[in-house]
């Protein structure tokens, strides 16, 4: 079983950063693609990006392209995901989620982490 927890959410104002930690376990030394969702307040759960075992090809969804970094290091078991630039519609609780999916924004995905709150004022 693969533990994910996620940690750095937080408040911050428009325009400004933060930088999500995903930290897993359990994996047995086996590496999985890594992906971050988001879900906002009545609405669904939507992809925002995703890195490959290697963290040689990444994949984000339109609306976080240039603002958004996903990266990995598979010495500590752990996704990262920067934000920048951030927006008040980027408030949104964020899962990070492993797996071997078949697609990338749809999954699915074998393992999902609590959730982190961001919250961006505007």
């Amino acid at each position: 079983q693969v533990n994910l927890v996620e940690f750095g959410g937080g408040l911050v104002q428009a325009g400004g950063s933060l930088r999500l930690s995903c930290a897993a376990s359990g994996a047995s030394g086996r590496t999985f693609t890594m992906a971050w969702f988001r879900q906002a307040p009545g609405k669904e759960r939507e992809f925002v990006a995703v890195i490959t075992r290697s963290g040689s090809s990444t994949f984000y969804t339109d609306s976080v392209r240039g603002r958004f970094t996903i990266s990995r290091d598979n010495a500590k078991n752990t996704v990262y995901l920067q934000m920048n630039s951030l927006k008040p519609e980027d408030t949104a609780v964020y899962f990070c989620a492993s797996g071997q999916p078949a697609t990338f924004r749809t999954g699915p995905y074998d393992y999902w982490g609590q959730g982190t709150q961001v919250t961006v004022s505007s």
